[in-house]
């Protein structure tokens, strides 16, 4: 949903939305979708940002999102460092099964959509269908040789089309 940083996003200032993924998110929610976000933040556990400024970063987010007509129904992030060896942080799935716990979501019939490695390992983890997009940083991407996704799609707005494409297929 927005440019990533090889620093980190520290700041509601840094957050910058890639162009069409609110409007992407605004049509799941027209069309019925629960819209959960999953992110690692690291840099807490760095001591990059504050708690406080993670909250800024993310009500930022929700008004993007907001203001194109949708909005994450919940949103969960490991704050922990890639060593920690915690169930919380992506490829884990720990954040996914508890989403699924707390909203009643059918992982069989989900979808995680991201932009590295770990969220295809980890929507994998979970059960669900996995999407890779192209609009990560190239040296995050998964080795198709080694992790395939189901789908992959330029931006979330080519996601979302095949996602609401593979719903009415499968699903209606």
């Amino acid at each position: 949903m927005n440019y990533n940083r090889t620093d980190h996003i520290k700041t509601p200032e840094e957050y910058l939305p890639i162009p069409g993924a609110a409007e992407a998110v605004a049509r799941l929610k027209r069309h019925g979708w629960v819209v959960v976000v999953v992110s690692n933040q690291s840099g807490l556990a760095r001591g990059l940002f504050s708690q406080e400024a993670l909250a800024a970063i993310m009500a930022k987010m929700q008004a993007v999102l907001a203001a194109a007509g949708g909005g994450a129904d919940a949103v969960y992030y490991c704050p922990h460092a890639p060593e920690a060896g915690c169930d919380c942080r992506k490829p884990a799935p720990g954040l996914l099964l508890q989403a699924a716990r707390e909203h009643a979501l059918d992982l069989g019939r989900s979808y995680f959509v991201g932009d590295k490695a770990s969220d295809i390992e980890c929507g994998r983890a979970a059960g669900l269908r996995t999407v890779l997009v192209e609009t990560g940083l190239p040296e995050e991407r998964p080795d198709p040789a080694v992790i395939r996704a189901d789908h992959q799609a330029r931006d979330l707005a080519g996601a979302v089309a095949w996602i609401l494409q593979e719903r009415d297929r499968q699903w209606a």
